[in-house]
């Protein structure tokens, strides 16, 4: 991002504060400052959760000092907008894809490359926001769009829902998945086989139910949560692409803050980054049960998914457009231990 660019970002910030942060008084006299955090998740499930966890722990370790206001199923905008706003400050805090955050500094997007991590472990080594690789990543995106990342928790293994039973990718022949609106979930769903068809999450539920697009993909909770069990009958365990998401900070907001704030969201972060992530593991065993109780069939290599086909596809689809790009960043991923 140019220096003009920042310099506007940085006066809109300033126009926008009263949206940002609204004094309030509590009984001492003390002034609070509410700080909006925006997301597409619902709050039922356990990313939408989440935010309200980690809302509860800043309040609680700046004895209210801190007030983050949660909005919930897109209410702020939707996933490029939330992005964006963080960017511009007109919210303070939002949770998004690693895909998404990529969309303000391209690097990011390669932690949501497919078959990536060799476990879940693995993952939140290479996402945790004081390890080496994350910490390199922010300054690169603090510089390019003044939001910093403050923790990421697993999100969980994404799955392919479609009306058709499908072992293969070659029984995606012409079916339209929908794929998050960004490069490289549009590459990793064709590389299933299938044609990409770029919808926000918003849009998702009525696009399956009106044929605009025949399936999907996405971890189970949000699967669950979000009951595409009635508008999908098909669940292939394709588990092609693990992935945390990411909570995103506006940086101006993070600089305003005094020393003690600064260590509560630091601490905060730690301790939701945790519970999300174990909620989200402890949870996959159940959403599947309760996903098949719904109607679902369930297709896995036990039954004649052929994983190995859809993890050659995928990854010769990435590495065409994005291991020159990248390679740098998986070979540091394959030497964290």
């Amino acid at each position: 991002m140019s220096k003009s660019l920042n310099v506007s970002r940085r006066k809109m910030l300033v126009a926008g504060c009263a949206a940002l942060a609204v004094p309030m008084l509590n009984r001492k006299a003390m002034a609070a400052t509410v700080l909006r955090y925006g997301h597409m998740h619902t709050p039922n499930s356990i990313a939408g959760a989440q935010a309200e966890w980690f809302a509860e722990a800043v309040a609680q370790k700046t004895n209210g000092e801190l007030n983050i206001q949660i909005f919930p199923n897109s209410q702020l905008g939707k996933l490029q907008e939330l992005a964006e706003a963080v960017s511009t400050g007109s919210i303070a805090f939002s949770h998004n894809t690693a895909g998404a955050i990529g969309s303000l500094h391209a690097p990011f997007a390669a932690f949501d490359t497919p078959y990536l991590y060799r476990d879940v472990d693995h993952l939140l080594k290479v996402t945790d926001a004081a390890g080496p690789l994350m910490q390199e990543l922010n300054q690169g995106l603090i510089a390019a769009s003044g939001t910093r990342v403050i923790y990421g928790f697993y999100f969980g293994t994404r799955q392919l829902t479609a009306n058709k039973e499908v072992k293969a990718p070659a029984d995606l022949a012409g079916q339209r998945i929908r794929a998050i609106p960004f490069p490289i979930y549009m590459a990793t769903v064709e590389g299933m086989g299938a044609v990409p068809v770029p919808v926000d999450w918003s849009e998702v539920p009525t696009a399956l139910a009106t044929g605009v697009v025949q399936g999907q993909e996405n971890p189970l909770n949000v699967i669950l949560t979000a009951k595409l069990a009635d508008v999908q009958s098909h669940l292939m365990l394709t588990g092609h692409t693990s992935a945390a998401q990411m909570v995103m900070m506006n940086d101006d907001v993070w600089q305003g803050l005094p020393e003690a704030h600064q260590k509560a969201i630091t601490e905060a972060s730690a301790e939701t980054r945790a519970r999300a992530s174990k909620e989200m593991l402890g949870a996959e065993a159940s959403d599947l049960a309760a996903l098949k109780a719904a109607g679902m069939t369930v297709i896995d290599d036990s039954n004649g998914l052929d994983v190995a086909a859809f993890r050659e596809g995928v990854q010769a689809r990435i590495n065409k457009e994005f291991a020159e790009q990248f390679g740098d960043f998986y070979a540091k991923v394959a030497a964290t231990a």
